[in-house]
Protein backbone atom coordinates (compact mmCIF):
# COMPACT_ATOMS: atom_id res chain seq x y z
CA UNK A 1 0.00 0.00 0.00
CA UNK A 2 1.38 3.63 -0.89
CA UNK A 3 1.02 6.76 -0.02
CA UNK A 4 -1.14 7.66 -3.34
CA UNK A 5 -4.00 5.26 -2.02
CA UNK A 6 -6.63 5.47 0.41
CA UNK A 7 -6.07 4.92 3.15
CA UNK A 8 -3.12 6.50 4.06
CA UNK A 9 -3.65 9.20 1.41
CA UNK A 10 -6.61 10.28 3.60
CA UNK A 11 -4.51 9.90 6.89
CA UNK A 12 -1.59 12.04 5.24
CA UNK A 13 -3.57 14.65 4.40
CA UNK A 14 -5.67 14.93 7.67
CA UNK A 15 -2.53 14.43 9.48
CA UNK A 16 -1.14 17.96 7.30
CA UNK A 17 -4.24 19.94 7.68
CA UNK A 18 -3.89 18.95 11.42
CA UNK A 19 -0.39 19.72 11.15
CA UNK A 20 -1.04 23.46 9.10
CA UNK A 21 -3.96 24.75 11.40
CA UNK A 22 -2.05 23.52 14.67
CA UNK A 23 1.03 26.00 13.22
CA UNK A 24 -1.16 28.57 12.41
CA UNK A 25 -3.22 29.12 15.33
CA UNK A 26 -0.23 28.74 17.09
CA UNK A 27 1.51 31.71 15.42
CA UNK A 28 -1.76 33.61 15.50
CA UNK A 29 -1.72 33.29 19.56
CA UNK A 30 1.86 34.52 19.54
CA UNK A 31 2.00 36.85 16.71
CA UNK A 32 -1.48 38.27 17.25
CA UNK A 33 -3.33 39.89 20.94
CA UNK A 34 -6.68 38.28 20.51
CA UNK A 35 -8.18 39.98 23.34
CA UNK A 36 -7.47 43.00 21.87
CA UNK A 37 -8.76 41.79 18.55
CA UNK A 38 -12.22 40.79 20.05
CA UNK A 39 -12.10 44.18 21.74
CA UNK A 40 -11.54 45.87 18.34
CA UNK A 41 -14.25 43.90 16.91
CA UNK A 42 -16.57 44.35 19.38
CA UNK A 43 -16.10 48.60 19.10
CA UNK A 44 -16.38 48.01 15.41
CA UNK A 45 -19.69 46.31 15.68
CA UNK A 46 -21.30 48.73 18.45
CA UNK A 47 -20.18 51.35 15.88
CA UNK A 48 -21.84 49.65 12.70
CA UNK A 49 -24.88 49.07 14.68
CA UNK A 50 -25.38 52.46 15.80
CA UNK A 51 -24.58 53.75 12.51
CA UNK A 52 -27.38 51.64 10.73
CA UNK A 53 -30.18 52.38 13.45
CA UNK A 54 -29.22 56.26 12.73
CA UNK A 55 -29.13 56.14 9.44
CA UNK A 56 -32.35 53.71 9.42
CA UNK A 57 -34.38 56.78 11.68
CA UNK A 58 -33.41 59.44 9.73
CA UNK A 59 -31.02 60.56 12.84
CA UNK A 60 -28.75 63.06 11.07
CA UNK A 61 -26.87 64.45 14.14
CA UNK A 62 -26.37 61.46 15.33
CA UNK A 63 -25.29 59.72 12.04
CA UNK A 64 -22.79 63.16 11.57
CA UNK A 65 -21.29 62.44 15.45
CA UNK A 66 -20.79 58.47 14.89
CA UNK A 67 -19.55 59.77 11.19
CA UNK A 68 -16.58 62.00 13.31
CA UNK A 69 -15.30 58.62 14.56
CA UNK A 70 -15.26 56.54 11.65
CA UNK A 71 -11.51 57.65 10.40
CA UNK A 72 -10.56 56.09 14.45
CA UNK A 73 -12.93 53.27 13.07
CA UNK A 74 -10.44 52.88 9.69
CA UNK A 75 -7.56 52.88 11.91
CA UNK A 76 -8.93 49.42 14.22
CA UNK A 77 -10.05 47.59 10.95
CA UNK A 78 -6.84 48.13 9.62
CA UNK A 79 -4.67 46.81 12.44
CA UNK A 80 -7.17 44.19 12.66
CA UNK A 81 -6.31 43.31 9.37
CA UNK A 82 -2.27 43.72 10.11
CA UNK A 83 -3.11 41.01 12.36
CA UNK A 84 -3.98 38.81 9.97
CA UNK A 85 -1.70 39.41 7.58
CA UNK A 86 1.59 39.15 10.09
CA UNK A 87 0.43 34.86 9.85
CA UNK A 88 -0.40 34.92 6.26
CA UNK A 89 2.88 36.19 5.23
CA UNK A 90 4.83 33.65 7.33
CA UNK A 91 3.21 30.61 6.16
CA UNK A 92 2.31 31.42 1.99
CA UNK A 93 5.67 30.69 0.90
CA UNK A 94 6.08 27.41 2.86
CA UNK A 95 2.74 26.32 1.75
CA UNK A 96 2.71 27.20 -1.67
CA UNK A 97 5.99 25.07 -1.96
CA UNK A 98 4.12 21.83 -0.13
CA UNK A 99 1.45 22.31 -3.13
CA UNK A 100 3.72 22.07 -5.70
CA UNK A 101 5.18 18.74 -4.56
CA UNK A 102 1.81 17.45 -3.56
CA UNK A 103 -0.35 18.51 -6.65
CA UNK A 104 1.57 16.04 -8.90
CA UNK A 105 1.89 13.52 -6.53
CA UNK A 106 -1.72 13.13 -6.26
CA UNK A 107 -2.82 14.55 -9.55
CA UNK A 108 -5.44 11.77 -10.82
CA UNK A 109 -5.48 9.86 -7.94
CA UNK A 110 -8.37 9.27 -5.43
CA UNK A 111 -7.31 10.86 -1.80
CA UNK A 112 -10.72 9.31 0.37
CA UNK A 113 -14.13 8.81 0.39
CA UNK A 114 -16.36 11.38 1.03
CA UNK A 115 -19.24 9.31 3.44
CA UNK A 116 -22.47 8.73 0.87
CA UNK A 117 -20.30 10.40 -2.11
CA UNK A 118 -17.10 8.12 -2.84
CA UNK A 119 -13.72 9.68 -3.96
CA UNK A 120 -15.37 11.58 -6.63
CA UNK A 121 -17.09 15.19 -5.60
CA UNK A 122 -19.88 16.01 -7.93
CA UNK A 123 -18.60 19.57 -8.27
CA UNK A 124 -17.30 21.25 -10.96
CA UNK A 125 -14.77 23.45 -8.78
CA UNK A 126 -11.58 21.96 -7.65
CA UNK A 127 -12.09 18.26 -9.11
CA UNK A 128 -9.85 16.96 -7.29
CA UNK A 129 -10.05 15.38 -3.93
CA UNK A 130 -7.05 16.53 -2.83
CA UNK A 131 -8.22 20.35 -2.81
CA UNK A 132 -11.53 19.28 -1.16
CA UNK A 133 -10.47 16.43 1.38
CA UNK A 134 -7.61 19.30 2.80
CA UNK A 135 -10.21 21.97 2.52
CA UNK A 136 -12.43 19.79 4.80
CA UNK A 137 -9.82 18.92 7.27
CA UNK A 138 -8.11 22.49 7.40
CA UNK A 139 -11.77 23.97 8.38
CA UNK A 140 -12.26 21.19 11.28
CA UNK A 141 -8.76 21.29 12.71
CA UNK A 142 -8.71 24.89 12.05
CA UNK A 143 -11.85 25.57 14.19
CA UNK A 144 -10.61 23.19 16.95
CA UNK A 145 -7.44 24.65 17.56
CA UNK A 146 -9.12 28.33 17.23
CA UNK A 147 -11.43 27.55 20.13
CA UNK A 148 -8.56 25.51 22.10
CA UNK A 149 -6.33 28.71 21.73
CA UNK A 150 -8.84 31.23 22.52
CA UNK A 151 -8.40 32.65 18.96
CA UNK A 152 -12.33 32.64 18.23
CA UNK A 153 -15.65 33.69 21.00
CA UNK A 154 -17.78 31.04 22.03
CA UNK A 155 -21.47 32.38 21.96
CA UNK A 156 -23.49 32.18 24.67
Amino acid sequence: MSLQEIPLSTLLMFGLAASISLLTSLANRLLTNPEKSKAWRKEISEWNSQLRKAQKAGDKKTVEKLMKKQQYILQLQSKMSWQQLKVTLIFIIPLLIIWQFLGPFFYGKNLAYFPGIGANLPVPLFGSSLVWWYLLSSFFFGTMFSHVFGLIEVSD
